[in-house]
């Protein structure tokens, strides 16, 4: 889509991309502050491992009061509360814990994760305009802007140069269905065979920053919600990166797959024949 350029002014992207990083680093804050000594699961969605807990909805909460508060024009849609409809034509796309089982286990690599889109809130039509992503662990965030490059804790990011297929470690996750799950365990043992190891961390947001941070080669999921990908593939893209699905169309929930184009493209090569790319339309 071609933004209008209501949206698409310097002055008005580094205005988002410093409301999207406050807005992370609020929420990430509330979330590691009043974490209790044991995190009970709130409810469970589509199975046992696809959990929600109080600190979600109370993270997810407080987006929704500041945004109503600071963008009453703009829509909202959330991993837990929905989509909430504007005026403006700007979507903010926000997933108040990325990593929720990591956060209920008391594991590192969770994530809030907040972005805004111009147009539509589908990844096959939005333009991510600005995004960032807070470890809640840490505290530090990476965010980016359209057009503005990518930093962390104000360093400039730029992705990993291309290695040798043999060389390059890759970070994936796994969705919730078992027969999903099983079919992506399959693909991960053959991409087993071509690279030098894989890593399952269970953020897909902050895995789209570890490609940013070169911390890891390439990424790639199948199954990913607009919340779990929006601020992280505008990161990698800021970086200097690629970040595509199926035969290298649009991302979204049939595949996110990031990285350097020519590592990308390698990968690509290896996974399509597993079905990657194929089955996720649950």
């Amino acid at each position: 889509m071609t933004m209008t350029n209501t949206h698409d002014d310097d002055a008005t992207l580094e205005t988002l991309r410093e409301l999207v990083e406050r807005l992370a680093r609020t929420a990430a804050e509330q979330v590691r502050r009043e974490r209790p000594e044991t995190v009970t699961v709130d409810r469970t969605k589509l199975n046992a491992s696809d959990v929600v807990t109080a600190a979600d909805l109370a993270a997810e909460r407080l987006l929704r009061e500041i945004l109503a508060a600071e963008r009453p024009d703009d829509a909202i849609l959330g991993e837990e509360g929905g989509a909430t409809a504007g005026t403006s034509g700007l979507t903010w796309v926000v997933d108040p814990i990325d990593g929720t089982v990591n956060y209920l286990y008391g594991l590192p690599s969770t994530s809030v994760s907040v972005a805004v889109v111009a147009g539509e809130a589908d990844p096959a039509r939005w333009e991510v305009l600005a995004g960032a992503v807070t470890d809640i662990t840490t505290g530090a965030t990476t965010s980016a802007a359209r057009g503005r490059g990518a930093h962390h804790e104000g360093v400039r990011l730029e992705v990993a140069e291309p290695v040798p297929l043999d060389l390059t470690l890759v970070a994936t996750g796994f969705f919730y269905d078992d027969a999903l799950r099983a079919a992506q365990g399959r693909s991960v043992a053959t991409l087993l065979e071509h690279v030098r190891d894989i890593r399952r961390m269970g953020s897909a947001a902050l895995d789209l920053c570890r490609v940013a941070r070169r911390q890891v080669d390439a990424y790639y999921e199948e199954g990913l919600s607009p919340w779990d990908h929006a601020a992280g593939e505008l990161i990698v893209r800021e970086a200097g990166g690629v970040v595509v699905g199926l035969d290298g169309g649009r991302p979204g929930r049939s595949l996110v797959l990031a990285g350097h184009p020519e590592t990308v493209a390698r990968l690509e090569a290896i996974l399509a024949p597993t079905g990657v790319g194929n089955r996720s339309d649950r």
